[in-house]
């Protein structure tokens, strides 16, 4: 059995977009992709793939789903397979386990390691909002750099008390366990003591791409000489620094929408930038560049835009990051501020249109920008001016492309002075020793698969099922919506006559449904909605702001490609071109509450109508004693379902 690690590692480094590209033609369309269906003959594209929610749709075949269920499809792959496959592309170690109950109790570890930090997450924003310490010393800190309310909300800035235990006190009142306290490194055990790992530091929360709470840097305030500046979570089951890059949540709509990341070094830079109305920009978070951060840009864009700080000390050692970029196939430029200036001190003097413009006239190919750098250290020592050349000709051998290659050999030529041939020679030279080195290293592995017995579909489609799809529906695409719901209040005069009278309130689409089906004690049928209907409600209960997108990857196939459906909905539009044929067609979510509240009702309405059939049929085979008891009961339940239905505007 494959272990969870690889899978998760798969779906973490997989671009659906890139594998889907190596089977079918995707064009560019807006932030998505679309092309011709591999499983239909047609001529109009009607197959879309998003790299913000990676996830592809076949609106011409019905079919969707991830980048696993993909080559499922169009492979014939089972589970493993495809799983396999995409490691032996990326290059992932494949860890194979049977899982056993302690892997078991270690997958329920990891969640309550997320479900600590999501804990702390809001303990410290709300410690800086609504407590005077917070307020007098973590938001003073926030408000002296500029940002504003709606930015500190936004990234869910935070202050941790400085005082020895007050968090963690605070968690374990409230029932989280020290274990995993410590184990996020949210906490620090010493024998019988419990220390606060962040004491008197102002906090910024590191989401992943889905938006969960990973871990934390932490800045202190005071002038201890001993404290280091800045403190990060140190690395948990949850928590891999080489892995994670800061603000990528916030970032990855606008990065696929722009088509290019802007990589600074600080927190404070991605958070001043996004301020100024930058949005595609991401950190390291002070630690040197990896691939594994590399590829979470890569699922977004191809482009890469690197600021540096005006102090080129550190330029040298960046450079090889710069290395590590081009090697994955992604395009890169420079751009560096002026002396004594950064993109956080930057962005906050200037205005977003200054800061645009800068960054337009100032960024500059890799290739310019590492000549002129390694030029001006070389100067006119011969030694120096070979060991500059055999650099970048070592930066060019990165590129996987073979015409971007010789267009950059021919730029470096020009740039050094020094003819083509040269160059090319040494680009082989350096090819010629890779590959040597490659073959020691290259191992044959056997590749057993394990097979997952297929199961069966579900094959009746009834009144019921379709109105607990189309919950999960509303739930998957307005649950964090918040709108104004008409409450109706069953109400019975003196004549007993039924009536509804309504009663309005404001609420979360995913507190309204499950509202209203605990009142009615409605119990889905389908086993599989059942399932991903408390799925989807406990996500937005621990998150409010949650995106269904994050959980699409934990779905058995079946289930995500009716999930996949619902959430490619608003690309299926797209694909038309209404607006062009001056067809408009009606914005769903200019009346969620209104869709909410009837498909309730029908649901409602539609279990009333079972419960009249089956006293009915009880009548006639006379299992109710009481006959007249029975026949008053019915009659209850017709009046209540004309109710019903004059709401609806339906006739019986």
């Amino acid at each position: 059995m494959i272990s969870r690690t690889t899978i998760d590692n798969v779906f973490e480094t997989a671009r659906v977009e890139e594998v889907i590209g190596d089977f079918v033609q995707l064009k560019k369309s807006g932030s998505n992709f679309k092309g011709l269906s591999p499983f239909t003959d047609e001529r109009s594209p009607s197959f879309m793939v998003s790299p913000v929610k990676q996830i592809w749709k076949d609106f011409s075949s019905g079919k969707g789903g991830n980048v696993v269920s993909f080559l499922m499809e169009h492979e014939h792959f089972t589970y493993p397979e495809a799983i396999k496959f995409l490691a032996k592309k990326y290059g992932i170690e494949i860890e194979e386990t049977e899982q056993t109950p302690e892997d078991k109790i270690q997958a329920n570890e990891r969640e309550s390691l997320y479900l600590v930090s999501e804990f702390a997450k809001e303990y410290f924003h709300n410690t800086l909002l609504k407590t005077e310490e917070g307020k007098a010393i973590g938001l003073s800190y926030f408000k002296e750099r500029g940002f504003t309310d709606e930015t500190i909300k936004t990234f869910k800035l935070g202050y941790s008390p400085d005082s020895w235990d007050a968090f963690t006190s605070h968690a374990i009142k409230k029932g989280y366990k020290l274990e995993f306290l410590e184990k996020t490194g949210l906490s620090i055990v010493k024998e019988e003591k419990q220390f606060d790992r962040f004491k008197g530091r102002v906090m910024f929360p590191i989401l992943s791409m889905s938006g969960r709470t990973l871990g934390f840097g932490g800045r202190i305030l005071t002038s201890d000489k001993k404290a280091a500046k800045y403190l990060n979570s140190p690395e948990s089951d949850i928590y891999h620094k080489s892995k994670v890059l800061y603000g990528i949540f916030n970032a990855k709509q606008s990065i696929a929408k722009e088509d290019n990341c802007y990589l600074v070094e600080g927190y404070t830079d991605v958070i001043q930038f996004y301020q100024t109305g930058i949005h595609n920009v991401v950190s390291s978070s002070g630690t040197a560049l990896t691939s594994e951060q590399i590829r979470l840009i890569n699922r977004l864009t191809k482009n890469i835009t690197v600021l540096f700080d005006g102090d080129a000390a550190g330029l040298r050692a960046s450079l090889r990051g710069i290395d590590l970029i081009l090697e994955q196939g992604m395009n890169v430029k420079i751009c560096t501020f002026p002396q004594g200036e950064d993109p956080d001190s930057f962005s906050r003097k200037n205005s977003f249109e200054d800061v645009t413009l800068y960054l337009e006239e100032n960024a500059k190919d890799f290739i310019t920008f590492k000549a002129s750098l390694l030029a001006n250290e070389a100067k006119n020592d011969p030694i120096k001016i070979s060991e500059t050349i055999h650099d970048m000709v070592n930066s060019i051998a990165k590129i996987p492309d073979v015409i971007k290659r010789e267009v950059y050999i021919k730029e470096c030529s020009r740039i050094m002075d020094i003819s083509e041939q040269v160059l090319f020679n040494t680009l082989a030279q350096i090819f010629q020793k890779d590959k040597k080195e490659a073959a020691k290293k290259t191992k044959v592995q056997q590749e057993s698969f394990e097979v997952i017995p297929t199961e069966k579909k579900i094959q009746k489609i009834d009144v019921q099922l379709q109105l607990e799809q189309k919950i999960i529906e509303l739930l998957l695409l307005y649950g964090n919506v918040e709108e104004d719901f008409e409450d109706l209040i069953l109400d019975v005069d003196e004549k007993g006559e039924i009536s509804l009278k309504p009663e309005i309130h404001k609420a979360r689409v995913f507190e309204k449904i499950y509202l209203d089906l605990q009142d009615d004690e409605i119990e889905f049928t389908n086993p599989e909605f059942k399932n991903l209907y408390f799925e989807v409600v406990n996500r937005f209960n621990q998150d409010p702001e949650a995106k269904a997108e994050t959980f699409i990857n934990d779905l058995k196939p079946e289930m995500a490609t009716a999930v996949t459906h619902i959430l490619m909905e608003e690309e299926r539009y797209t694909l038309s071109n209404w607006e062009r044929k001056e067809i408009y067609v009606k914005e769903k979510d200019k009346t969620i509450a209104q869709m909410v509240s009837e498909t309730i009702l029908n649901l409602r309405r539609h279990l009333v109508s079972q419960k009249i059939n089956e006293l009915s049929e009880e009548m006639k085979e006379g299992k109710i004693a009481e006959v007249d008891s029975g026949l008053q009961e019915i009659v209850d339940y017709i009046s209540l379902k004309k109710v019903l239905s004059n709401k609806l505007n339906r006739v019986l």
